[in-house]
């Protein structure tokens, strides 16, 4: 029989020197496996005695747990010390200063950075962002908003019907306003809330494409008026545009949702094909709002004669648009690295309030 003593020293001494998971199971083979050392020896228990057999087989039995405990052992320590140095090996620090030249290839696309202003703005004026689904069912998006069943905005050719016309059960929004129904519905009054998001309709030139951004913004409580529209919109389009001398002229015009109803114009000049807003005494449109029809409030079950509220919605490309001198609508959505790289912004010019 082999000397045991130097069987388990050899052993342990391979193991605590191995420096691999995969010589750890070599050396486990070399053993304890089939044709292995260990075995090897009990195969030749049958030729000892009684008294033999049960010294020997005690001590390669306590051999084989220790054996056993130290593999273990010494798997868990490589395989930290393997996670350590892929740590030391990957690891960056987030305090180095970055490189310049990588950062001035990302570009912001101008329609988040109109969003993200438009969210500080309205944001910085007491409204609440919400959202809701893109796919609205007819009573959101049209009969609670107080759209007729014969108004034009039903038919196919305006808008995107999931199913068929017939079945009047769900649309790609028309507009951001269902929001305001879900909000009127949901909330507690007062309501101060505003609802940037995709809407689509079935349009395509310069100044229209089938899916578009729309921000909505509704203020619902005691006592408002038309005035309070007034100043709120006024407020809204001094900052956007960053001109306290900028002209607004509200039209009356006609919304099913609210009454009365107006559009909002900035006055501007144009010369060169280019406009200048604030400046001059031509006319732009830029958004519809009005005070909340009673039919609307009626529909989400706030016949309360003291409520009272204002609604206001404007497209986020034409803001884009006038904001920063895009000429063609379709380019939002042409995925032209080229256009991106000269209308696109720096991720680094994050929306403020800071205007003069």
């Amino acid at each position: 029989m082999t000397d045991f003593g130097d069987v388990i020293f050899s052993a342990k001494n391979e193991v605590l020197k191995s420096n691999s998971i995969e010589s750890l199971e070599k050396i486990k083979v070399k053993y304890f496996g089939k044709n292995g050392l260990i075995n090897n020896e009990m195969k030749k228990l049958s030729s000892l005695d009684a008294e033999g057999k049960q010294t020997i087989g005690k001590q390669l039995n306590l051999f084989k747990r220790e054996f056993s405990e130290l593999i273990l052992e010494r798997k868990d320590f490589l395989r930290k010390k393997e996670i350590e140095n892929k740590i030391k090996a990957e690891f960056s620090d987030p305090t180095m200063p970055t490189r310049q030249n990588i950062l001035n290839l990302g570009r912001v696309h101008p329609i988040t950075q109109t969003i993200e202003e438009i969210v500080a703005i309205l944001g910085s004026m007491g409204l609440r962002y919400v959202e809701g689904p893109d796919v609205e069912d007819d009573f959101h998006n049209f009969t609670a908003l107080n759209i007729p069943e014969n108004h034009p905005a039903r038919e196919m050719h305006d808008t995107f019907y999931i199913g068929s016309k017939e079945d009047k059960k769900n649309v790609l929004r028309t507009h951001t306003s269902p929001v305001q129904i879900r909000s009127l519905k949901d909330s507690n009054l007062p309501i101060k809330i505003f609802a940037p998001g995709r809407t689509y309709r079935c349009d395509s030139d310069i100044t229209h494409t089938p899916m578009f951004h729309q921000v909505e913004g509704l203020i619902v409580d005691k006592d408002l008026s038309f005035s309070n529209l007034k100043w709120f919109i006024t407020q809204f389009c001094h900052i956007f545009f960053n001109k306290k001398d900028l002209k607004l002229r509200f039209r009356p015009s006609f919304f099913p949702f609210t009454e009365p109803s107006a559009e909002v114009d900035i006055n501007c000049f144009r010369k060169n094909n280019k406009i200048y807003l604030g400046e001059g005494d031509d006319w732009m449109e830029i958004l519809g709002c009005g005070m909340v029809h009673p039919n609307v409030f009626k529909a989400c079950n706030l016949e309360n004669k003291e409520t009272s509220g204002f609604a206001f919605g404007v497209g986020i490309e034409r803001l884009c648009m006038l904001k920063y001198g895009m000429p063609d609508l379709r380019d939002f959505f042409d995925n032209d690295l080229r256009w991106l790289n000269h209308y696109g912004f720096s991720f680094f010019n994050y929306p403020d309030l800071n205007w003069e």
